[in-house]
């Protein structure tokens, strides 16, 4: 090679392996620093684009799960109000029966009347209860339903029932007026009515039951998804430590070893001078 004052091949040739290297231990500092594997879209622009879809789905997820949650707790609420119904109609027909004792005096009735009216407006209470301000119960003769989405895409619903507990109880007019709900009188309530008015509020709750049961299932499938995404999204995103670590001592001995070879490159063009001499 010719030796020459106004180019220094060796300085630029190290000078490039040095920026090289410093760049590389630049890139090791801000991932160990950061945690992250990605600190700029130039590091992994298609793993970046990834990482973002399964983050929108991560928090789509999370969202999902607080919305089951919290269609859980509607769920144990109704149940709540069903299982107070169920005891009021029980009390109701233990009435029915006291009431028809020879032994009680008309004042003795007239009490257990009194028992039964204060039952009738706990029942109508108890079926307009509400969670939020959305009725526990359906307000018509039919249950009605409410969608609840188990899928962070939206394409998964699950209904939970608000059952008609006014017309499972007997609220309406009734025939002859001797529904449990709407009896002018225990004198006039006919027992087979509270019979079968305990009888719709048992099957309420076995519906209820087996729809809170799916709404745990499906939470723990949400849970696991999120799992397996969180997962996903590290493998892109997260910085290996130990890979790092290892990187970063290799580019900092590289960018030492760079500087000293950069300051020989410039020291070696000096001996142009000697043959000046």
């Amino acid at each position: 090679m010719a030796l020459t004052i106004n180019t220094n091949i060796s300085a630029s040739t190290a000078a490039g392996n040095l920026n090289t290297s410093n760049s590389l231990l630049q890139k090791s500092l801000a991932r160990l620093s950061s945690g992250s594997r990605i600190t700029s879209p130039a590091d992994d622009a298609g793993g970046l684009a990834v990482s973002m879809k399964l983050s929108a789905a991560i928090a789509r997820t999370d969202a999902t799960n607080t919305n089951v949650a919290n269609a859980g707790s509607f769920l144990q609420t109704q149940d709540g109000a069903l299982k107070s119904a169920g005891a009021v109609l029980q009390r109701i027909s233990e009435l029915k029966l006291l009431s028809t004792d020879v032994t009680k005096s008309a004042s003795d009735v007239a009490n257990y009347n009194a028992e039964f009216l204060a039952l009738q407006a706990q029942l109508t209470s108890t079926a307009a209860g509400t969670f939020n301000g959305v009725s526990l119960f359906a307000a018509g003769a039919a249950a009605t339903t409410l969608a609840v989405g188990v899928s962070e895409d939206g394409a998964q619903t699950l209904n939970i029932s608000q059952s008609a507990l006014s017309n499972a109880v007997g609220l309406g007019a009734g025939a002859a007026g001797t529904n449990p709900g709407s009896a002018a009188s225990i004198g006039a309530l006919v027992l087979g009515t509270v019979t079968t008015a305990i009888q719709n509020v048992a099957t309420a709750r076995a519906q209820n039951g087996a729809e809170t049961s799916r709404l745990s299932f499906n939470a723990d499938m949400l849970a696991t998804n999120r799992t397996n995404l969180e997962a996903a999204n590290s493998r892109i995103v997260d910085t290996d430590v130990a890979m790092e670590s290892t990187k970063l001592a290799r580019n900092s001995i590289l960018v030492q070893a760079g500087s000293a070879m950069l300051a020989q490159a410039n020291s070696s063009s000096q001996s142009v001078l000697r043959l000046l001499q």
